[in-house]
């Protein structure tokens, strides 16, 4: 890559990027880049749909820095080509901006940053909605195994309650059993006891 240096340490390039670059929020990526890797210049739309970049920094590394992270903007912008050529440092430039076309090309553009972000939302949207039918198939089967738990519950609580019942007949019928059995022994003994006194 060549550049070009002053006596302030300044090096500068000029980059056409070329691709999908234009009503993508390109610009806005390349001025967060330049901030991160403190670059000084701008960055404009052209009328053939590509963006020049003015960039200069401190140190060869610097800019070479900025220029690879150009190629790795995110979707939906593509970048498909830099051109970089050698410029003259600017010292009047004392940070990165983005410099604005027509109001009607700025609208465009706008416009165009703002489909792109909705047609994100959408896709997400999508991925939501997928998501919740699995949860709603997941819910499905949860409810069906819930109603099996259920019925087999109710089906182990009919059988205790059934072999209860029949313990508590059993009960009452060994209980009259054993208070018939017990008025006859007392009879018995009301008899024995009469008997003796007679005697």
């Amino acid at each position: 890559m060549s550049s070009n240096k002053t006596d302030d340490n300044l090096t500068a390039n000029t980059i056409i990027v070329d691709g999908i670059v234009q009503r993508v929020g390109f610009r806005r990526f390349v001025e967060k880049l330049a901030r991160q890797n403190r670059i000084m210049g701008y960055a404009a739309n052209r009328k053939d749909g590509t963006v020049t970049i003015f960039a200069q920094g401190e140190s060869k590394e610097n800019l070479e820095q900025f220029i690879s992270q150009l190629k790795n903007a995110p979707s939906p912008i593509l970048v498909e080509r830099l051109d970089t050529k050698e410029a003259r440092p600017r010292t009047s430039l004392k940070r990165f901006e983005i410099r604005v076309g027509s109001l009607a090309d700025e609208m465009m553009e706008g416009f165009g940053a703002m489909e792109t972000q909705f047609s994100d939302y959408r896709k997400d949207f999508r991925d939501y909605r997928e998501e919740f039918r699995d949860y709603r198939r997941e819910f499905r089967g949860f409810a069906q195994q819930t109603e099996n738990n259920f019925g087999a519950i109710d089906m182990k609580y009919g059988e205790i309650s059934q072999k209860l019942t029949q313990i508590l007949d059993e009960l009452r019928t060994e209980n009259r059993e054993a208070i018939s059995s017990l008025n006859k022994s007392v009879d018995a003994l009301i008899q024995a006891v009469d008997k003796l006194s007679k005697n």
